[in-house]
């Protein structure tokens, strides 16, 4: 009986030679799963599902991965404001770890001999999947051809010529990988230290002018509404703000980075509605969280991003980390109101009942009504008090 390998399948060049391989070059019985995070239209999944059934898989499965993706990893992103570097929204890091623990649970179902992707031996995603093998399914045995056996592309496409693969074989001139969370672009332009990527690599064009004027309803730090609409799932508010800025070319960037495996990369990038969310949901921190709320929700968010980032979702400070976000948002609940324009966007402000600038204590620079100015006095005194003391025992030295 051959054994069982689960293939996480895309449907691309290199999964495409990982199923044909795999099965005539190494008699395993393929069992492929491909993993929606948001990237694809139910035709685009049944032609892949077609597609691997043709190169003569055993079994094939879609997995439609996107409201837990957003439950298991992308609501602490927004909770923490994570921007990677300040810039990027980790769109592909995360959806590939929510792929991977999704692939480990299907070769436990199937009982799987071994596990497959087609990761190359450059990146960051060769190390974020087999990190997650090892601590989820310890002990099946991780295949990996393309990184293996150092295939050039050419050499890829020679052997499922051969083998009479019918598909697209011309290479895009731009590598585009779609999700919830936001759209990656690699090209030319990005291979160098310098250039920025054409209109045309853009995946959305910008069809909108003027502006547009909505208003974000959060309820404890999740996007629950958009105008006048509410959803029952905040991917689905996540899809739908999509489609009103994205237009508007909102989102666009390039991210320079550190890799897992230590060398500097750079990939363009369009976040329309992550963009904004961010945005949005930190300016309503600001107004209803305090001071030391924030500092450490950014410290310890900042760290959440960067060991996401290296594939550490499985590290149990993870939890201790997302159990400290998920309770810092019991008051951010409120409207944010934004104005979309093109290629940018503005917040003029919030409204939220748990508002902190709330004029009964008090306007800032202009009057305030919790304290007197001789309450002020005395704690001016004492909150310089260590300070004064140090200087009269050492001397009055000038910074």
């Amino acid at each position: 009986m051959p054994r069982k390998i689960v293939l996480g399948f895309s449907g691309g060049l290199d999964t495409t030679y990982c199923a044909k391989y795999l099965s005539e070059e190494k008699g395993y019985e393929v069992h492929s799963i491909i993993v929606d995070t948001g990237g694809f239209s139910p035709e685009e999944l049944a032609a892949i599902g077609e597609h691997a059934r043709r190169l003569g898989v055993a079994s094939h499965t879609a997995v439609d991965a996107v409201r837990g993706y957003y439950d298991r990893i992308l609501r602490f992103l927004v909770y923490g404001n994570v921007l990677k570097n300040n810039t990027y929204p980790l769109s592909v890091s995360a959806e590939r770890l929510v792929q991977a623990l999704h692939i480990a649970d299907h070769v436990t179902a199937l009982g799987a001999d071994a596990v497959a992707h087609g990761s190359t031996g450059a990146g960051n995603d060769q190390v974020r999947f087999d990190m997650v093998f090892h601590i989820r399914i310890p002990g099946v045995d991780i295949v990996t051809p393309i990184r293996d056996l150092r295939l050039s592309r050419e050499e890829e496409i020679a052997y499922l010529r051969n083998k009479g693969v019918a598909m697209n074989f011309e290479k895009a001139q731009y590598s585009v990988n779609k999700g919830l969370w936001g759209t990656s672009v690699g090209g030319r332009e990005t291979l160098s230290s310098h250039g920025m990527l054409p209109e045309e690599a853009w995946p959305t064009q910008v069809t909108r002018d003027g502006y547009d004027d909505v208003v974000l309803h959060f309820e404890k730090g999740d996007l629950a509404g958009i105008n006048e609409l509410r959803f029952d799932h905040p991917a689905d508010a996540i899809r739908h703000l999509q489609s009103l800025a994205g237009p508007f070319g909102i989102g666009r960037d390039i991210h320079v980075g550190d890799t897992i495996i230590g060398i500097k990369g750079r990939v363009g990038f369009e976040a329309a509605a992550p963009m904004v969310i961010l945005k949005s949901h930190h300016a309503l921190e600001k107004h209803v969280l305090t001071k030391w709320q924030l500092q450490w929700k950014d410290t310890l968010a900042q760290f959440y991003g960067n060991w996401l980032h290296e594939g550490q979702i499985l590290d149990p400070v993870m939890r201790d980390i997302e159990a400290f976000l998920l309770h810092s948002q019991e008051t951010v609940t409120g409207r944010v109101f934004v104005r979309l324009m093109p290629y940018r966007f503005q917040i003029a402000g919030i409204e939220s009942e748990h508002d902190l600038m709330s004029s009964r204590f008090g306007k800032y620079g202009e009057m305030n009504t919790g304290f007197t100015g001789e309450d002020v006095r005395g704690f001016s005194r004492i909150f310089g008090n260590q300070t004064a003391i140090w200087h009269a025992v050492n001397g009055e030295a000038k910074p």
